[in-house]
């Protein structure tokens, strides 16, 4: 008999909790993500994960360390050579990364773009690191006058393509984008991500759509959501988190349009009967205010996710399993626009909690994947330490 019937797996995409012990090789010594924008906010008002133990990892501005925690808690530390969201996710489910995604800061090089060129008979224009708003409201009118695809990369190891749909159908689109995939999964370029950006509307006012399509490498060996899937329990996946398993594991896939959209298909998920993992990313906190090194709407999203928790724990059944972390820092007010080398918190909760306890730091994302293993009574991974006797 399980443990859990339903474990439900919260990633704060981003949300680091101070530098990791080994920042300084990642030029990220003094990151601190929660610390910077708690200052910046003059204190975060999150009393419900407060109430869970987020201050009693760290004090964290503005949250009062609970008295009595109602979640076990504690600190992870990244194994993997990386600090992006793949390697994040992937070392949470028991995979082990030495090989760190490519970036391209210099934009990429002619090699590659002459085959996208050769293949498609389109020309290219951008070629730089960009956000995808600003690149647009740039270069949209040429693409639209020229039909040129428009090419950028960001902080992330990630090619993204953007077309307006009336000059090239999004169908169109996926069809270049996963060539792009094919001639870019060899570790020439170790490309973690090729994005699809269909917009829309005039000079001026263009608008991104709900076409996005992401193309991801496949995890490079088997993680614990296979192993979840090969003994037929239910593997959630709500957000991106399918895109960066590539499907691998995957039993149904929801899309969520924002962290608003990603909360509110979580919780009406909670009233499903099903037996095995949900699994949520919530890609605001990096994409929308990491990136862009904003620590006011940073902080403000953190909030408006903190007043979702007690709709989530009033529908914890007594077989339910709650755990609330992140796969690496973007400290807003670091240096550059990428993601920052940090602990992340882990926030373990069920309804038999009586008093919440530190747990001992672990020393990989993967403890977690192993728990959920052990739970199930499923292959264990190759990687992590399970937990599961510390929260019981």
């Amino acid at each position: 008999m399980n443990k859990f019937k339903r474990v439900f797996l919260i990633v704060m995409d981003s949300v680091g909790i101070g530098e990791a012990p080994d920042a300084a090789q990642f030029n990220d010594e003094g990151a601190d993500t929660l610390g910077h924008i708690a200052e910046k906010m003059n204190g975060l008002k999150m009393p419900n994960i407060g109430q869970l133990g987020l201050s009693n990892i760290r004090e964290i501005p503005g949250i009062d360390k609970a008295d009595q925690p109602k979640a076990h808690y504690t600190t992870m530390m990244e194994a993997s050579n990386g600090k992006d969201t793949m390697t994040g996710h992937w070392e949470i489910m028991g995979l082990y990364i030495d090989k760190p995604f490519r970036t391209f800061p210099e934009g990429f090089p002619d090699e590659l773009l002459d085959q996208i060129k050769e293949k498609t008979g389109r020309g290219i224009v951008g070629n730089k690191p960009a956000s995808g708003t600003e690149i647009i409201k740039e270069l949209g009118e040429h693409h639209m006058e020229t039909g040129d695809l428009i090419v950028y990369t960001s902080a992330d190891s990630v090619i993204q393509i953007a077309a307006h749909e009336d000059v090239i159908p999004p169908e169109e689109l996926y069809e270049i984008c996963e060539f792009t995939r094919e001639i870019t999964r060899d570790e020439k370029y170790m490309v973690g991500r090729v994005i699809a950006r269909p917009f829309v509307g005039k000079p001026g006012e263009f608008e991104r759509t709900s076409n996005r399509h992401d193309y991801a490498l496949k995890p490079f060996g088997r993680t614990v959501m296979n192993h979840l899937k090969d003994e037929d329990y239910d593997v959630v996946a709500l957000g991106k988190i399918s895109d960066i398993y590539d499907g691998e594991g995957v039993t149904e896939a929801i899309r969520t349009d924002d962290n608003d959209d990603g909360m509110d298909k979580f919780i009406k998920s909670m009233d499903e009967d099903f037996e095995g993992l949900n699994f949520l990313n919530l890609v605001d906190f990096d994409a929308k205010f990491g990136h862009r090194r904003d620590p006011v709407g940073y902080g403000k999203a953190l909030e408006a996710f903190d007043e979702r928790l007690p709709t989530v724990l009033e529908k914890m059944n007594d077989d339910d399993l709650l755990i609330i972390t992140a796969d690496h820092g973007n400290d807003p007010v670091h240096h550059g626009t990428d993601h920052t080398r940090e602990l992340v918190p882990l926030i373990v909760y069920h309804n038999n909690v009586k008093n919440g306890q530190e747990m001992d730091q672990r020393q990989t994302f993967a403890d977690i994947g192993a728990t959920v293993a052990e739970n199930f009574s499923v292959k264990m991974p190759e990687y992590g330490k399970s937990f599961l006797k510390n929260i019981l």
